[in-house]
């Protein structure tokens, strides 16, 4: 092998290593996630209860996934408006909202997505 693809390949490495880090850290520090993992398995339990079918687990776990990443993709944004801007400024206030926004309209739909799934298992 030459030293450009063992290169590439200890490069991929050291980003997957890194990439799980980053998803331990989330997991073990991040409460919004922690409550968002929680749901995850409650739901996960919920779908093997009613026996949901191959379809509906493919968005449910796409609705689960959705929701994670965007809480994660605001935790990031709000760590590093924070270390921008530690004190209170109004821009950097307007763009950790817009940030916040994100896991909320992805929590909606995932919400929408849940209804569909469920209601008609009650009916």
């Amino acid at each position: 092998m030459n030293k450009s693809k063992d290169n590439f390949f200890i490069g991929r490495l050291k980003s997957i290593k890194y990439a799980a880090k980053g998803g331990w850290l989330l997991l073990t520090t991040e409460h919004s996630i922690i409550v968002q993992t929680i749901i995850a398995i409650i739901m996960t339990l919920v779908g093997f209860m009613f026996n949901i079918s191959t379809t509906e687990w493919l968005f449910q776990i796409i609705a689960i996934a959705l929701v994670i990443t965007a809480e994660s993709a605001n935790t990031a944004i709000e760590y590093l408006c924070d270390f921008i801007h530690p004190e209170y400024n109004k821009k950097i206030g307007f763009i950790k909202d817009i940030s916040a926004g994100i896991p909320f309209i992805a929590a909606i739909f995932a919400v929408i997505i849940g209804l569909i799934i469920y209601i008609p298992k009650f009916m």
